[in-house]
């Protein structure tokens, strides 16, 4: 099986974190590398998927797909009352 190819990245991060990173690693039995990898890979996914429903949220507001501030407000006051409203759609 063929290596993948890899390159370094080198980052300041304050010591308490670290020292987690470390204690995580001594846990799992891991290198801190895969750790970190795990970590970083995590948030990339995180991060892809906050800017896909970022997207999509604009172009529902480009389609006029949007619900009315006021309705919004009326539906969030209502919760916790005796005869809360259906969300707004």
């Amino acid at each position: 099986m063929a290596k993948a190819e890899t390159r370094v990245l080198t980052a300041h991060v304050p010591v308490p974190l670290a020292e987690k990173v470390d204690q995580l690693a001594h846990r799992l039995e891991r290198s801190r590398g895969w750790i970190m990898k795990q970590a970083l890979s995590s948030w990339i996914v995180q991060e892809e998927e906050r800017d896909r429903l970022t997207l999509e949220a604009l172009a529902d507001v480009d389609a006029g797909q949007v619900i009315n501030h006021q309705a919004i407000q009326a539906w969030a006051d209502s919760l916790g009352t005796d005869a809360p409203l259906s969300a707004p759609r």
